[in-house]
């Protein structure tokens, strides 16, 4: 078994997925860094109809730089904001009327803790995809841990994606195909192949 090291992300991309349920991956999620910024730790994104949309949970400024303290900011509603997008971009895929309950309910409650949100959703997801996966949590930060560490793998900023094969997307005729988007895309356009697609994406 390899031990892997994962950040937490918000509905997190494809390849990201496809690290965690890798069955040879024990994974580990990190809980003491510092919150970096422009990362998928607060924003994720999917295939809006002009292209890529990036949808990002706002945080409040406490002065605590750590991302198990780091705080939502509920002033502005932006849970019903990304709800909309999310409907409005997938409504048309084959699976979405399946799911959207489910998705919905990631946006039904309002806690204080961005680490909080993103786990829960994560489970969320995890019952769509009807997999379960043991995880663990550190319990203090190592700067150069013995497992394989992701933290920086992953980057809003710059394609650090590995190729895969491609699957079809509601506005991939229009637009063209976008890798690497939220687990939300792949879920809403190949519905119960996505753990297969996932499989067998390295």
């Amino acid at each position: 078994m390899n031990n892997v090291l994962l950040p937490v992300f918000y509905l997190p991309p494809v390849q990201w997925f496809a690290e965690y349920l890798d069955e040879n991956n024990d994974v580990v999620f990190e809980e003491w860094e510092n919150f970096p910024k422009q990362t998928y730790r607060n924003r994720t994104e999917i295939y809006g109809a002009n292209g890529k949309l990036a949808l990002i949970i706002p945080t409040k400024h406490t002065g605590s730089r750590l991302y198990k303290e780091t705080e939502i900011s509920y002033a502005e509603d932006w849970q019903k904001l990304h709800w909309k997008s999310i409907k409005t971009a997938y409504q048309s895929s084959p699976y979405f009327e399946f799911y959207e309950h489910q998705l919905e309910d990631i946006y039904s409650v309002q806690p204080e803790s961005l680490m909080e949100f993103n786990l829960r959703a994560l489970n969320i997801i995890l019952k769509i995809l009807k997999t379960e996966k043991k995880s663990a949590s550190t319990s203090t930060y190592e700067r150069e841990p013995e497992a394989t560490d992701f933290r920086d793998s992953f980057s809003a900023k710059k394609n650090t994606y590995s190729a895969s094969k491609e699957y079809y997307q509601v506005f991939s005729d229009k637009l063209g195909y976008i890798p690497n988007l939220s687990i939300v895309d792949l879920l809403c356009n190949l519905g119960p192949e996505s753990a297969t697609y996932l499989k067998n994406f390295k």
